[in-house]
This record gives structure tokens, sequence and C-alpha cells, in this order.
């Protein structure tokens, strides 16, 4: 099948592919006049992802632990030369869990 070019290009009502219909709705020519502003987006962090967040940055703060203490103890505990103070031992356990309650009751 051949196509005429010639005749193609010289009909009138052809439109070139610059060219197209023009919007004639007002409503769509003050939109392309006005663009619509965006509002910004927000995000609300729960109660508990807070005190997720504070206990995160309370552990930042903390001390790294000392390797070589551990080791050695360690090897105390393997040897049986390792002595636990039940006394001290629970007196440390409840004063971690009085500061953990407070921190709780802080957030």
């Amino acid at each position: 099948m051949a196509i005429d070019i010639k005749s193609t290009l010289s009909n009138s009502n052809t439109l070139s592919p610059l060219s197209g219909p023009q919007n004639t709705d007002p409503k769509a020519q003050t939109l392309a006049q006005h663009p619509r502003t965006v509002s910004s987006d927000s995000v609300s962090i729960t109660p508990q992802a807070q005190q997720v967040q504070g206990a995160q940055s309370s552990l930042a703060q903390l001390p790294e632990m000392d390797m070589e203490k551990v080791a050695a103890i360690k090897l105390a505990i393997s040897e049986g030369h390792y002595k636990v103070d039940p006394e001290k031992l629970a007196n440390n356990i409840a004063n971690l869990e009085s500061e953990f309650a407070q921190k709780l009751n802080d957030i």
C-alpha cells in the first residue's frame, strides 16, 4: 500500500503535532494560571515511641563495656573463683528498678 505524501501535506484540515485543540473551559484555564499549593505532611509520634526514643538516648549516654573486665569475670566464673554477694546484688537490682520507674514517670 502506498501513501501519497503530497496530498497528505496539502490537506488543510491536518493539525501539526505542536498545535492542538485549545481548552476553552474557564476552570481549566484558571487552574493553569494559578497552580495549587501543596500542603505539608505531618507526623505524630505515639507515647510508646517517645518512650523508646528516651530509652535509646539514655542507653547512648551509658559508658562502653570494659571487655577485659568481662573476660576476667568469665574466667573467674568458669574456674569457680567468682563470689557473688547476694545482698549487694539484691540492692543493685532494687536500685535499677527504681531508676527505671523514675525514668518512666519522667516521660
